[in-house]
């Protein structure tokens, strides 16, 4: 389970007015799809059956309409995901640090001024992910914003949804030539800004086969 956000559900941003962030064509996407699906019995989540077809391009799908360029973060099956037309990053760092490895690799080979993540198991987050996360950043002047969402009266963060500056790429690899794996820590050391989705099923994610079963039973309908 994420871990709570340490702030007071009031002081996480509402929601915020369209066209405030940065343009589409600004911003980057990427796919994380690095992790060892530990707790899936080791499998390749991103390329696990979803609705007849890879889970990874279910979210490339929704992911699409929100940004301009997008890639791939993978570390193994290197030519099933290059099947799908996109170029293909592996971690630039051994031993598999976790998602900040695949946030480097994104912000390393980044074109645009902006990168958002989202994890290959999620293909059922907001139509509206990017906007919000978008104009929170701009309306704040940070380089990172988060998506949270509010859950029992208590905001739990949800860091693979994260909007990054691209700038950031030289501080993020510095963190993790230290040793430090924290993703929440990293984001509080560059600035971040937290936005709030008050539906606890906004970032439902599969990470069990399961959850996946239960997820493509329960959410039929978001596909929007």
């Amino acid at each position: 389970m994420n871990p709570p956000v340490p702030m007071s559900p009031s002081s996480a941003e509402p929601l915020a007015a369209p066209g405030l962030g940065p343009a589409r064509a600004q911003v980057t996407g990427l796919v994380l799809a690095g992790g060892q699906g530990s707790r899936m019995g080791g499998v390749d989540k991103g390329l696990v059956n979803w609705r007849g077809q890879p889970l990874v391009a279910s979210v490339l799908h929704r992911l699409a309409p929100q940004v301009g360029p997008m890639l791939i973060n993978a570390n193994r099956n290197h030519e099933r995901y290059a099947a799908l037309g996109l170029p293909v990053l592996p971690d630039p760092l051994p031993d598999h640090p976790g998602p900040l490895a695949g946030l480097l690799a994104g912000l390393q080979h980044c074109s645009t001024p902006w990168l958002v993540t989202v994890p290959c198991d999620g293909p059922v987050f907001p139509a509206d992910l990017v906007e919000r996360l978008g104009a929170a950043a701009v309306r704040e002047r940070v380089p990172v914003a988060m998506a949270a969402t509010l859950e029992d009266g208590q905001l739990r963060a949800q860091p693979v949804y994260a909007l990054v500056r691209t700038d950031c790429a030289a501080a993020l690899l510095a963190w993790l030539q230290a040793g430090e794996r924290k993703v929440d820590r990293w984001f509080e050391r560059q600035g971040r800004v937290t936005v709030r989705w008050d539906d606890p099923a906004a970032f439902r994610s599969a990470n069990t086969v399961e959850e996946l079963d239960r997820l493509q039973r329960e959410a039929p309908g978001r596909r929007d």
